[in-house]
């Protein structure tokens, strides 16, 4: 019995269940490690933020579900998935960016902090410009991983949208047992 090649579209299908199962249920995985850190620490907008994410990836698992069942729909959610995360990702950083305390990042720093620093010749003020470059670098940096990942699996998922349709709508090739 040969087993017919499967198409280009029938690859595809395969390619996006393969990764939309492991992004969704990372997605879940990452955000729900998050929500429990940031319910012991009281953070509400970061639970808030937490669970946010954990829909995305819950929208992302249910796309995959859907697709499995044949359902062309399930690349809506694939997308829209990417979307949301995304948009979450992005007001958070705006958020943190627009919120930076100089008193409170300092006040983070412990007495051993601050005898190594007086052992280095420097006072809490001479690392205040580091500490607010670090605190940006890291928001900016998120903010433009987010764009280049988020956004490019949205555009991966939608440019497959033809695809998987075609492989989902059309029937597979009968096999010819006369052959055998």
């Amino acid at each position: 019995m040969t087993v017919p090649e499967p198409t280009p579209a029938e690859k595809t299908l395969k390619r996006v269940l393969a990764v939309s199962r492991f992004n969704g249920w990372s997605v879940i995985i990452f955000a729900s490690l998050g929500i429990l850190l940031t319910l012991l620490l009281g953070d509400w907008l970061g639970t808030i933020i937490g669970g946010l994410a954990a829909v995305s990836g819950w929208m992302e698992v249910r796309g995959h579900k859907k697709l499995r069942q044949r359902d062309p729909d399930g690349m809506k959610w694939l997308v829209r998935s990417q979307l949301l995360l995304l948009s979450v990702i992005l007001v958070y950083c705006a958020s943190r960016l627009g919120s930076f305390d100089a008193d409170t990042a300092m006040g983070n720093l412990t007495p051993d902090m601050e005898a190594v620093l007086k052992e280095s010749g420097l006072e809490r003020g001479d690392i205040l410009p580091m500490v607010r470059m670090a605190f940006f670098a890291t928001y900016l940096t998120v903010t433009v991983v987010t764009l280049i990942y988020q956004g490019g699996m949205a555009l991966y998922y939608r440019s497959r949208t033809r695809f998987v349709t075609e492989a989902l709508t059309t029937p597979p090739e009968p096999v010819n047992y006369s052959v055998l």
